[in-house]
């Protein structure tokens, strides 16, 4: 394969067919509720970690259908009136993460178990650490909305 220049795809030199990475959409969300914050704790962190729902947009589905769905799937809580706020590309593993946030419509926090172990809410006095990477869309979300 050679690089096509000044893009990210390359080129096979013998059919000349062109590969460009895959994107995966992917969305991550902040549920607010007045002055608290729903953030997960999610089965494959380190004890103590919390952060944003987040997932992969199925085949589809909407923007705003996959913050509702990931949140009930993962928290049992359901949202309404879905803002967007940012987004972010992840090219090494091959995703644009895209930035919500949503109000608190309903049900109590019941993580599923398997992917989330602990969901819960949270207020400036009681927020955990920050995700540690500067450039994390999480951190960002965070410091920005949970005020």
């Amino acid at each position: 394969m050679e690089r096509i220049p000044l893009t990210w795809g390359k080129r096979c030199p013998a059919c000349r067919a062109e590969y460009f990475p895959h994107i995966h959409p992917c969305i991550i969300v902040l549920v607010k509720r007045g002055k608290e914050f729903l953030l997960v704790h999610n089965a494959h962190w380190p004890a103590g970690r919390f952060s944003l729902v987040a997932g992969f947009v199925d085949i589809g589905e909407s923007l705003e259908d996959c913050v509702k769905r990931e949140v009930l799937e993962e928290t049992g809580v359901t949202v309404k009136n879905i803002r967007y706020v940012g987004s972010q590309n992840w090219p090494f593993p091959a995703q644009q993460m895209i930035g919500f946030i949503a109000d608190y419509a309903g049900g109590e926090p019941r993580p599923d178990g398997t992917e989330v172990l602990e969901a819960r809410w949270f207020t400036v006095e009681t927020i955990p650490p920050y995700p540690s990477s500067i450039r994390s869309i999480a951190r960002w979300i965070m410091k920005k909305y949970c005020v």
